[in-house]
């Protein structure tokens, strides 16, 4: 096979090639993950990191946990290592940078890379990332059609694994038709309160049967919509418009529209709960509690908010 220096290699297959050591401290070479290089003028994207960290394992191991999820483009926190599976505890071998796992079920090829099926990526995730971030990974699996929500509480309900608890409690919350990572984590804030859990794009139709206009998170009976706005709502004057015009829309029909930003979910979600606790005691909600409950605290403790 030809030398490629444009995609990883190990130093050992450099120095074959005939790229000295003194030239792999050099400027025209750069180091992915330590004893894998690449030309320096090659983007280290996320990818291949990932392919870079398979290159010591050769045929047999596979990306996993973290590093999967970067080959598939899903939603996940930093992480700074990168993960392989290996079929037995014989075939692992401690590379810096590289956590190697024994991994169980089935794996497929994307992006020309061998990972973890979807719904066994979700259970190794399990062990990695917080009850809210998993669930973000779900939704975003659903939404890209690898996997339903059924399957995954149906896969991890028999799957056998250390982090299979939690993953089993995340599928519950996994759901369709979620639009970003943000409506994920506004839906969870309100459901970990002990709040009804919200109705999820409702599409609101004219007479016609044509969709009009369509709510993030909302309770139908009683004409709550919660809406995650995000920047561009903000930045851009079309968005402002369409928008303000969106607002009179629902006002006509007797919509209460409680719009939510960022920092109603990662600094104030106390008065985010407030203010949606309000509304649908207002409105006459079924099944609204008087007081709040308290899980969502561990997930998203934001600031002290005494008042």
């Amino acid at each position: 096979m030809d030398f490629d220096p444009a995609t990883p290699f190990r130093r050992s297959t450099g120095i074959a090639a005939g790229v000295s050591p003194k030239e792999l401290r050099g400027p025209s070479y750069r180091m992915v993950l330590p004893g894998t290089y690449v030309r320096a003028a090659t983007v280290i994207t996320p990818l291949l990191r990932v392919r870079a960290a398979l290159l010591p394992y050769g045929s047999v191991a596979w990306a996993s946990h973290a590093s999967a999820a970067r080959v598939y483009d899903l939603p996940i926190p930093t992480i700074a290592d990168e993960h392989v599976s290996v079929a037995r505890a014989g075939l692992r071998r401690r590379h810096r940078g590289i956590t190697v796992h024994v991994g169980r079920g089935g794996t497929r090829v994307v992006r020309g890379v061998r990972v973890s099926e979807p719904r066994m990526l979700f259970v190794e995730l399990a062990g990695l990332l917080s009850l809210v971030d998993l669930v973000v990974v779900g939704d975003a699996m659903v939404r890209r059609r690898l996997t339903t929500p059924e399957a995954l509480v149906e896969f991890c309900s028999v799957v056998s694994h250390r982090a299979a608890a939690a993953a089993r409690r995340a599928a519950t919350y996994v759901r369709s038709d979620v639009d970003s990572p943000m409506e994920t984590r506004l839906r969870l804030l309100i459901v970990l309160s002990d709040l009804p859990e919200p109705r999820i794009n409702l599409a609101i139709r004219d007479d016609a049967g044509d969709v009009i206009r369509k709510y993030d998170l909302s309770y139908p009976l009683v004409k709550v919509a919660v809406e995650y706005s995000g920047k561009v709502h903000v930045l851009t004057r079309e968005a402002w418009e369409e928008d303000l015009e969106r607002r009179d829309a629902s006002d006509d029909e007797g919509w209460r529209l409680v719009p939510v930003i960022s920092s109603g979910i990662y600094a104030k979600p106390e008065q985010t709960l407030r203010r949606v606790h309000r509304v649908l005691l207002d409105r006459g909600q079924p099944g609204v509690p008087l007081r709040l409950g308290d899980a969502w605290r561990a997930h998203f403790p934001g600031h002290a908010d005494p008042t």
